[in-house]
């Protein structure tokens, strides 16, 4: 069975996502089937993706803008812990854990993203569980480089406030 051929749009995804470190070892097939079931979203400046505490629908890979991730503090003040810029993921741990969002996510100037949503997710697995534990496997690494990330910043933070 032939597929049909790629939009311009899923031909502009996957010539990104080929791009993208975090997809090195997936085929020309395996990235063509994902961005089939991937899609864009467009933020103005000053535009949430998602507030803490939304529920977790999609993770995305900003293509191009900068993304600030900040969480609300104790004293209701808002701390901007990362930015995100061109290539970096987010919203990953939604795909895994379904929990709602852990941070707010503001478009700090006009930014463009790569999406998978849940559904998008769930059909990929349908159509190829091997991709779709394949996708899991990177998601997981990048679940376990941000929380080294995280830890070694924390050690930072407590060593400096001794």
């Amino acid at each position: 069975m032939t597929q049909k051929p790629l939009t311009e749009t899923e031909e502009n995804t996957r010539t990104f996502l080929l791009n993208l470190p975090v997809f090195n070892s997936f085929d020309d097939d395996e990235i063509t089937l994902l961005a089939r079931h991937m899609s864009y979203v467009q933020l103005n400046k000053g535009e949430f993706l998602f507030v803490e505490g939304d529920k977790g629908t999609f993770m995305g890979f900003v293509l191009r803008g900068l993304l600030e991730v900040f969480k609300t503090i104790e004293t209701g003040e808002s701390v901007v812990i990362a930015r995100l810029t061109k290539g970096s993921p987010i919203g990953e741990m939604a795909l895994i854990d379904k929990s709602p969002r852990s941070a707010s996510v503001l478009a700090a100037q006009p930014t463009t993203l790569i999406t998978l949503t849940d559904k998008g997710f769930d059909l990929l697995m349908e159509k190829s569980p091997a991709l779709g534990v394949k996708v899991i496997q990177k998601i997981a690494r990048l679940l376990s480089l941000n929380m080294r990330r995280t830890s070694s910043r924390l050690a930072d933070l407590l060593q400096t406030h001794k």
